[in-house]
């Protein structure tokens, strides 16, 4: 299939069709993706107005496989820019934890490298999580969105 940034992928849900957005790739992780706003009963007939919806969040996504696999039904249904909120690699956050499981500090991955803070501000709240999405946990996200 060969998905590259830019892409517009159709998921069907059991609520409808959902839209993501591949936006960057990188060497060591799978595609990120950002996950368009809204479900649709049907195909809207221009994708780049879709493409121009709001991020409801991103997520390192191995979708190729998924879609390649079975594990999610969906297809590349076309190509849009990506718009300039969205074109800079996300940082993505990661917990670490002392030995009775509170989180210490957090980490941030901007893809290149990684900084820590131990006392994080509000804005970090929003950043995704720097792990492999699974498709059962897309799907999911995709109807509660």
């Amino acid at each position: 299939m060969g998905l590259i940034p830019g892409d517009i992928v159709e998921i069907k849900t059991d609520k409808g069709l959902a839209y993501v957005q591949v936006t960057h790739d990188h060497r060591s992780y799978p595609h990120v993706v950002r996950v368009l706003e809204g479900l649709h009963e049907e195909r809207p007939a221009n994708i780049e107005e879709i493409a121009a919806t709001a991020t409801l969040f991103s997520a390192l996504l191995p979708l190729e496989n998924m879609l390649e696999r079975g594990a999610v039904s969906g297809e590349r249904v076309g190509h849009a820019a990506i718009p300039e909120g969205d074109r800079d690699f996300p940082t993505f956050k990661t917990p670490i934890r002392d030995k009775a499981g509170a989180i210490a500090y957090w980490w941030y991955w901007d893809g290149e490298g990684l900084r820590y803070d131990v006392d994080p501000r509000e804005a970090t709240d929003r950043m995704p999580m720097r792990e492999v999405m699974t498709a059962r946990t897309l799907l999911e996200r995709l109807v509660e969105a």
